[in-house]
């Protein structure tokens, strides 16, 4: 038979071990050598002719046949790979074993079952997904961005979170609304415990915004420093008024603030972006004195007995125009020159209080004369009780001047906060050791409520007074002196110790160098000249000496005082 070049060629190359034991049947043809296949995959099949030109591949174990070559095109092997070793194989799947591949063509076969071989794709953790995260992170957006609630119920944004997460049960208006007021709730539960765990007290302030429809808004911000020393600034309420302009707009959105926060007693300052009416301010007065237990309360509480007595008297008299107009003659004929007017007291305003305790002491002699003229009146204050009401408005005016003109519409600075405060230290000091036993007894509760205001910042107003060029040290010494006597050097040593140790943490603060410092230390001055050696120096030495300049300046610098022990010592000025 002949064989052409073509054949030749294909056998060639796949020739089988099997063949190189047959002889050709053309004697004239030399036998061709035959490389030895290297595909691990003879180890378990044999090629097959199953006729001319066309082989076959036949399994060792199972012994089914796959197509292997068809004249000049072979199979490739593939296929018998996959036959044993992804299980196809009957005889092999009954043994209970697979082929590895990877297994080397000497030594045993390892039959060991591995698992299939799955495809995969890369390792990543993808975060689950939970529809209730996604509800509040929605009502978190439309509180951020000011996003109207219906937003939710808009086709586009509606389609466009539905092809970010099908599985996501789009909400409506309602339940975004829901949503919201318990984000709401939820911030408002921390803030409250911010609040709760706070050493000292909020600085409230007050902003009003008014819309076309003639309503205002009134916003509280409050301001505190937590446990941490972290300050905060939270908006606390939005409170509408249907009558922005009104006096007492303000204390109502403040009475809100402080009953819906527990900030009773916790309010340090009040701070207020416009101008207020006088009704205003008296209004807001009043009203922090009735939720802050403080020195405005206790001076009326102490003497309860003898102010609503005089209440009452006055009460009495405003009551009745019949009465009223005897009283009137009757002050008239005893030629009284006080120009006061009787009036009742507003119980929230300390103020009034004040204004109604005056007026009557000042009008004693017509109310001790009054019963002449009207039996059925006999409830005068005797001539002590009097006397303890005149005590008391002493006390109560110097606190009415000093809050007069903390609260003015001029904005105040911290040393006019410190001059009033240590002159009701020491009146009330004196007042509470005085041999009078009602002023003692009145006077030494007002004491020990200034008390806890004088000690929590008397050093922080001394320090803004020592910064006052006019006083410098001399007021502090002056007013401790005069508060605390022989124990004064002690109180005047703290305060002392407090501005250096200040000014010490000031000057430790990093303070970048000027320019022109920058170019004299790197020699980079722009007027540097060349001179000879008669008089001037080269560039060279003047480089050298940059170095010995900076270090007198720093040695100077140390042993001379620092700027504070210098502003201390020069002389107050008193012109300004």
């Amino acid at each position: 038979m002949d064989t052409t070049p073509e054949s030749n060629a294909l056998v060639s190359i796949e020739i089988q071990p099997e063949y190189f034991d047959k002889q050709m049947n053309d004697v004239d043809t030399k036998p061709t050598k035959h490389r030895k296949g290297k595909s691990i995959v003879w180890e378990y099949f044999t090629v097959e002719n199953v006729s001319a030109g066309i082989r076959r591949a036949c399994c060792k174990q199972c012994n089914q046949s796959f197509a292997y070559s068809m004249g000049s095109k072979v199979a490739g092997t593939s296929h018998l790979k996959r036959h044993i070793t992804k299980g196809r194989c009957k005889v092999d799947l009954h043994n209970q074993g697979h082929l590895d591949p990877s297994t080397p063509e000497t030594g045993p076969v390892n039959r060991t079952p591995k698992r299939r071989r799955r495809y995969r794709s890369p390792t990543v953790s993808y975060p689950l997904f939970d529809p209730d995260m996604c509800r509040q992170e929605m009502a978190r957006m439309i509180i951020l961005h000011d996003y109207p609630l219906h937003l939710v119920e808009h086709i586009g944004f509606k389609a466009f979170v539905h092809n970010l997460q099908p599985s996501f049960n789009m909400v409506n208006f309602n339940t975004v609304q829901g949503d919201c007021v318990a984000t709401y709730l939820k911030e408002k539960q921390m803030i409250h415990k911010l609040i709760e765990g706070m050493p000292g007290r909020v600085c409230l302030t007050l902003d009003i915004w008014n819309s076309h429809h003639t309503t205002g808004y009134i916003f509280v911000t409050g301001q505190f420093i937590d446990s941490d020393w972290k300050i905060h600034k939270k908006l606390l309420n939005v409170v509408m008024e249907p009558y922005p302009e009104s006096d007492s707009a303000f204390s109502h959105a403040v009475s809100a603030c402080l009953s819906d926060w527990n900030l009773e007693g916790k309010v340090f300052s009040l701070t207020i972006n416009q101008s207020l009416s006088e009704i205003g301010l008296n209004s807001l007065r009043g009203l922090l004195s009735e939720k802050n237990p403080s020195i405005l309360n206790g001076s009326t509480k102490s003497s309860s007995r003898n102010g609503q007595k005089v209440r009452d008297t006055v009460k009495y008299v405003k009551t009745s125009e019949s009465v009223e107009e005897k009283f009137l003659a009757l002050k008239q004929q005893l030629q009284v020159l006080s120009a006061k007017t009787l009036l009742l007291d507003d119980q929230t305003r300390w103020n009034t209080t004040y204004e109604m305790l005056l007026a009557a002491s000042e009008l004693k002699e017509v109310f001790s004369c009054l019963d002449t003229l009207e039996p059925d009146y006999s409830g005068s204050p005797s001539v002590e009780e009097w006397k303890l009401v005149e005590n008391l408005c002493t006390h109560l005016k110097l606190l009415l001047n000093t809050a007069s003109l903390l609260t003015s519409s001029v904005v105040p600075t911290a040393n006019m906060f410190f001059h009033e405060a240590w002159k009701l230290q020491l009146e009330l000091t004196r007042a509470s050791t005085s041999e009078d036993r009602e002023i003692n007894t009145l006077t030494k509760p007002m004491l020990e409520s200034f008390d806890k205001y004088w000690k929590n910042s008397c050093l922080i107003l001394a320090i803004a007074v020592v910064m006052d060029p006019r006083f410098k040290m001399k007021l502090v010494d002056f007013s401790f002196t005069k508060i605390y006597g022989d124990e004064a050097a002690t109180y005047i040593k703290i305060v002392d110790e407090g501005v250096h140790e200040l000014f010490l943490e000031y000057v430790a603060l990093p303070v970048p160098l000027t320019p022109a410092f920058v170019e004299q230390v790197n020699g980079e001055s722009g007027d540097q000249k060349v001179e000879d050696g008669s008089g001037g120096l080269s560039n060279g030495l003047r480089l050298g000496l940059t170095d010995f300049d900076v270090y007198i300046m720093e040695s100077t610098s140390q042993q001379s005082k620092s700027e504070l022990d210098q502003y201390l010592e020069d002389a107050e000025q008193r012109n300004m």
